[in-house]
């Protein structure tokens, strides 16, 4: 199962970033193998529907759940379109290695 983990950076000792569409960079961590790997939110800048355009990119990953800190509504609709799970964490300070321990 693939989790994506919205981040600040393309490491595991980044910041978790709370923005779903804005968000810098997702980590994509697969359960099954323990693998992670980061990849650019190529729409973090559009001038509308980024939410919607990272909800695109997670049905095209093929990944089970989205931890972030928000969705809207638009990209919300969209995931769950697709059984995608969304978690959505608050706290400051977490960084993406935290998260995956706790995944796997």
């Amino acid at each position: 199962m693939k989790t994506v983990i919205t981040s600040s950076g393309k490491t595991t000792d980044s910041d978790f970033d709370k923005r779903f569409g804005r968000a810098d960079f997702f980590c994509v961590f697969d359960n099954e193998t323990n693998e992670t790997s980061f990849i650019e939110n190529i729409h973090k800048d559009s001038s509308n529907a980024a939410g919607t355009k990272a909800a695109e990119v997670m049905v095209e990953l093929g990944v089970s759940k989205v931890i972030s800190g928000d969705f809207g509504p638009k990209a919300k609709t969209m995931l769950e379109k697709f059984d995608i799970q969304m978690v959505i964490i608050q706290g400051d300070g977490v960084k993406i290695n935290d998260l995956i321990k706790k995944l796997s």
